[in-house]
């Protein structure tokens, strides 16, 4: 074994005191933690950890076998106890029986599929978590502990063409080898037959999907696990320095990465145009990688090649489909506009090959063809972007690539590297058990797949908009010109929902489901790098929310000063103005319908003394709103809502405007009161002129705009909400 201090590929984490203070269960959950928390030994989902305890049995109270092995869908680094489904060892086993009574015709997948449902029956417990299709591998082996992983130095040596004779002369008698088989029944009925014939094996080479590997303490199953996986990338990294190293990685260097200004440059000016070319079907949300080992792969020579044969293991192709897309593109010679002629060509051949293969592979109850469409994206002199359903799955389909890159690099540097067969991958791909797994996730919310920019987010109203549109399951761009204000908002919103999983992509700062950005809404150059700072972190954007205004009283002889007036224009009307222009640029690219929202106010409708400025420039934006879904037409929908006056909440109304307003109608207070005392008085004595008699909150006004961007409201534009409480003065007339 080696020892821990030696590890140089994989990070021991063993914690002896620790793990004292567990039972044998919670032992598993952080055998399997520490495993799952480094990329280096399995991918994001996979790889499978066991653990055969004894426990008494609750109708006998005999003590008998369990094993306890990670369910379906979890994911070793985050999995907890109720991640893990519990099946009697015995019972387990006697399947068996059942399995070899099948009739068999040469289709061994009725039979697999068949066997899953009857892990139901060997249930311990009534624990509710569903078994994974890898029970048998764990249950099947005599190891009382067993890790079946995913290391990419490992199954660089599984996807070799000379697999069998690499594992024996790396590993030697120390690990056997199985070439590849689907999960499932034969394959743990094969390993338990390996075994049978050599009891002193411990580990087992999968061709083209990873190892597994056991041992009867836990702990020097981890080490075996860890010393197995050292070992593999000590060897390929052997191989790889004689061979030349980093130079003649991918059989070298054939362009340049662009520097750093002219590559996001590009990618905002392509980001939303490509966004809206692979979301014909379904929206996908946007990842982008260029760090220093995807640019080696993009950039070489062979990287057309490696990327055409697509990926190896089955955990990677479900995410990246059966291969990514390669544009050879030129980043040296050639500009954006041939990028995207290049994109589109190589998109529309893409989905034809897709609709090949499955036309080729696909049987007589194969569920339909899904979206022919790439998730993984290859430019040199760019890097990678990954598209998923939201910013959590794009990731880990980027963390996937960089993975099969990873495979495609051992593979290469000791022998040459292959792909799963396609009518293997296709049955993988496009297995009924898969697909009702799918079935049965629930449906998606009503914003997913969205990226909505709230303009004003900092506070009040854009905060409580902020919060009510990731609810539905929307990615929030928070914006402000406090930039501190714009971040907290999304942090709030990041450590209510996470961050998601997976590579680092764009590079902004907490970009998962919602991200905080600087713009001043009267400078077109700030909305514009705000919007390309957009297309960056998740490829482009659906809908704007413009939340954002400034009121500014008339002072005690009823005069405002000429620079307030131009500022209160250039806030409430010339600001929603330039989003719209720019951000109109944008949605012209990507072609996906969208909605844009602006606020007004109940003073456009209603004459008011002391707010000459706002009033006039509220009615402005009423019509501002009307003359934009004209122009718009009909790719975005405009509309407003008008609110009242909203006290709680709202940065409009600081401390001192609060105790103004009070003096100003002669409701009684005192200078030492607290604020929020204040505002409430203020708040109420509102609600009093309205007919609902309620204060109206952030909440409310939230309310309307996320009806105004949904298809609840499809068909509606050019039109003002009004959430006033009902001021009479303020009715149409």
């Amino acid at each position: 074994m080696v020892k821990p201090e030696e590890y140089h590929h994989v990070s021991y984490k063993w914690d002896d005191s620790h793990a004292a203070k567990l039972d044998p269960v919670d032992r598993l959950v952080y055998r399997s933690n520490l495993l799952g928390s480094d990329q280096r030994i399995t991918n994001t989902g996979g790889g499978n950890t066991s653990s055969k305890v004894i426990e008494k049995d609750p109708l006998t109270g005999k003590e008998v076998e369990v094993l306890w092995v990670k369910g379906s869908g979890g994911d070793l680094r985050t999995s907890k106890r109720e991640n893990f489904s519990s099946l009697y060892q015995d019972k387990l086993l006697g399947l068996q029986r059942i399995y070899a009574a099948l009739p068999d015709n040469g289709l061994k997948t009725p039979a697999e599929d068949s066997m899953v449902g009857m892990f139901t029956h060997t249930t311990f417990n009534l624990n509710p978590r569903a078994s994974s299709i890898d029970t048998p591998l764990h249950s099947f082996l005599t190891g009382k502990h067993v890790d079946h992983m995913h290391p990419n130095a490992i199954i660089a040596i599984a996807a070799s063409s000379r697999c069998e004779e690499l594992t024996e002369e790396i590993f030697g008698s120390e690990m056997s080898y199985v070439p590849w088989m689907r999960p499932g029944f034969e394959l743990g009925l094969a390993m338990q037959e390996i075994e049978k014939k050599d009891p002193s094996v411990k580990a087992i080479m999968m061709g083209q999907h990873g190892f597994i590997s056991w041992d009867d303490d836990d702990k020097a199953c981890y080490i075996r696990t860890l010393d197995f996986i050292e070992k593999a990338a000590n060897y390929i990294e052997g191989k790889y320095q004689a061979n030349g190293g980093d130079a003649t990685a991918f059989g070298g260097a054939k362009y340049q990465p662009l520097p750093a200004i002219e590559r996001d440059a590009t990618l905002a000016a392509i980001l939303p145009w490509l966004r809206g070319k692979v979301s014909v079907q379904k929206r996908f949300i946007g990842t982008v990688q260029h760090d220093e080992k995807i640019l080696r792969f993009v950039n070489s020579a062979d990287a057309p090649r490696l990327a055409e044969l697509g990926t190896s293991c089955p955990d990677h192709f479900l995410r990246t489909k059966i291969k990514p897309l390669y544009v050879a593109w030129n980043p040296q010679t050639e500009d954006a506009a041939r990028l995207k002629a290049l994109l589109e060509a190589g998109l529309d051949q893409y989905r034809k090959d897709y609709a090949t293969y499955y036309e080729n592979c696909k049987h007589a109850n194969s569920p339909a063809m899904r979206d022919p469409n790439p998730t993984v994206i290859l430019i040199p002199g760019i890097g990678m972007i990954a598209w998923g359903k939201d910013k959590s799955e794009s990731r880990v389909t980027a963390e996937f690539y960089n993975c099969a890159v990873e495979v495609m690099r051992g593979a290469e540097a000791i022998d040459e590297y292959i792909a799963l067969p396609q009518q293997e991958a296709f049955d993988i791909e496009y297995w009924l058990l898969e697909e009702a797994k799918l079935q049965r996730m629930p449906a998606e919310k009503e914003l997913a797949r969205q990226i909505h920019i709230v303009i004003g987010a900092g506070s009040g109203i854009g905060k409580e908009t902020a919060h009510r549109l990731v609810k539905e399951g929307a990615h929030i761009v928070c914006v402000d010109l406090n930039h501190e204000a714009a971040e907290a908002t999304a942090k709030e919103i990041t450590d209510k929902y996470g961050v998601g999983i997976g590579v680092a992509g764009s590079g902004i700062s907490g970009c998962g489901p919602a991200v905080g950005l600087r713009a001043n809404i009267t400078d077109r150059a700030s909305i514009r790098e705000m919007l390309d700072q957009v297309a960056l972190a998740y490829g482009g954007f659906d809908a704007i929310e413009v939340t954002a205004g400034i009121f500014v009283p008339s002072d005690t002889t009823g005069h405002i000063p000429d620079e307030k007036w131009a500022l209160t224009f250039n806030i409430n009307v010339t600001g929603s103005y330039f989003v719209a222009d720019e951000a109109y640029k944008t949605w012209k690219e990507q072609g996906l319908r969208g909605a844009l929202v602006l606020t007004t106010s109940a003073n456009a409708a209603v004459a008011k003394k002391g707010s000459l400025a706002y009033d006039t420039s509220k009615a402005a934006a009423n019509h501002l709103v009307r003359e934009l879904a004209m122009e718009l037409a009909p790719l975005v929908r405009v509309n407003g809502v008008a609110p009242a006056t909203v006290v709680q909440g709202s940065a409009m109304f600081p401390r001192d405007r609060v105790i103004g307003s009070l003096a100003k109608y002669d409701i009684p207070y005192s200078d030492d009161e607290e604020t929020q005392s204040l505002v409430n008085k203020l708040a109420q004595f509102y609600a009093d002129r309205t007919l609902t008699k309620a204060p109206i909150t952030p909440g409310d006004q939230a309310e309307a705009y996320f009806l105004l961007v949904t298809e609840r409201l499809s068909k509606t534009t050019g039109q003002i909400i009004t959430v006033d409480g009902g001021l009479h003065e303020a009715f149409l007339r």
